[in-house]
């Protein structure tokens, strides 16, 4: 397949620049956007156990009720929490397009230990599921094998390593062991699963248009300018999409998440309704420790935590929208459905685990 923005053909020695730039940026932006801040956010998650606020509801048991002013202040916050890891995962996107060798992208994500290599890839980069969807969205244009794509996807948000340590500090270590072992079983098994949905032209026919042939003779489009255009097209794709419904959602999380009480908090029927809600909803990175933290504190029981604990990270629908313009609708579904029946079974597990 031609991509929609074909690099400039280098002699050589000066291929080795853009795989170098793309390194540098993957390196840099993580170490600047993730790696840093979470480094100096686990001590202080050990000594507060806390880190912070929920982007939910505050410091309240219920979030604000239905308004404009709701899905303005939602959006806004949760912009503000994102915004740099979310160009820095357009411009890795663009760049696995565009800088990357197309041979390096097929030897590390097809072939039998393409999931293995997706995950292990995963786990460093730290992004939500938000921010790692225009990478997978990138990876299934470069024709890519989609379990290896959305491995990588799903095990950046789930796997998430100071997710996990703020987990372990925060809601208690048992709650950081169950969401390491179903996190794995989760990425591995509904990655693979919702792949299997993708028929074998899929990858072909959801590719943009590619550009018209160059005259002959014609010089070809310089890395950079090709990078600087893979960026504008998938920013234009996928983001106006994603801001409307993070918007929607933010106007609308006072239905989706109920008024906490201690009566309501251990209802047989909330862990169901949390784990469709945090499948739909959407936070940043570890948004989900302080939302369980806040809603315990008012009687939010070992079920519903359980069920949030594992659904929010997970998927989200702007993600799933994102994911969309890259996979057919029924890989999806699979994955909203099947990140909803893991819910199901952590929250059946934690009812049963003496907390």
């Amino acid at each position: 397949m031609t991509n929609s923005v074909a690099p400039r053909s280098l002699p050589r020695p000066a291929m080795w620049i853009p795989l170098l730039l793309f390194f540098g940026i993957s390196v840099g932006g993580l170490y600047y956007v993730k790696w840093a801040p979470y480094y100096a956010r686990a001590f202080h998650a050990a000594a507060q156990h806390s880190i912070g606020a929920s982007i939910l509801s505050g410091t309240r048991a219920a979030a604000s009720p239905l308004s404009w002013q709701a899905g303005v202040a939602y959006s806004v916050a949760y912009l503000k929490a994102v915004w740099q890891a979310l160009l820095l995962g357009l411009a890795l996107a663009a760049g696995a397009e565009t800088l990357l060798p197309r041979a390096m992208l097929t030897r590390i994500f097809s072939g039998r230990a393409a999931s293995l290599r997706a995950a292990l890839l995963g786990v460093p980069s730290m992004m939500c599921t938000c921010c790692a969807a225009p990478i997978a969205v990138g990876l299934m244009e470069c024709e890519t094998s989609p379990a290896a794509a959305l491995i990588y996807w799903l095990a950046n948000p789930v796997l998430n390593p100071a997710t996990l340590v703020f987990i372990g500090f925060v809601l208690g270590w048992q709650w950081m062991a169950l969401r390491l072992v179903l996190g794995v079983a989760l990425v591995f098994a509904l990655g693979h699963w919702a792949a299997r949905w993708v028929p074998q032209a899929a990858t072909r026919a959801l590719q943009p248009p590619a550009p018209a042939a160059s005259p002959p003779g014609a010089p070809e489009r310089h890395f950079l300018l090709a990078w600087g255009a893979a960026f504008l097209r998938l920013a234009v794709r996928l983001i106006p999409e994603y801001a409307v419904l993070v918007f929607a959602l933010g106007m609308l999380r006072a239905w989706l998440f109920p008024e906490m009480t201690p009566e309501i908090g251990h209802a047989p029927w909330l862990a169901p309704a949390l784990a469709a809600a945090g499948t739909l909803f959407v936070i940043p990175t570890a948004g989900e420790v302080p939302i369980i933290q806040v809603l315990q504190h008012f009687g939010l029981g070992a079920p519903g935590a359980a069920a949030l604990l594992m659904t929010l990270p997970s998927v989200s629908l702007p993600s799933l929208a994102m994911l969309g313009r890259a996979f057919p609708w029924r890989v999806v579904a699979a994955l909203g459905f099947g990140t909803f029946l893991f819910g199901l079974l952590a929250a059946g597990l934690a009812a049963l685990l003496p907390w």
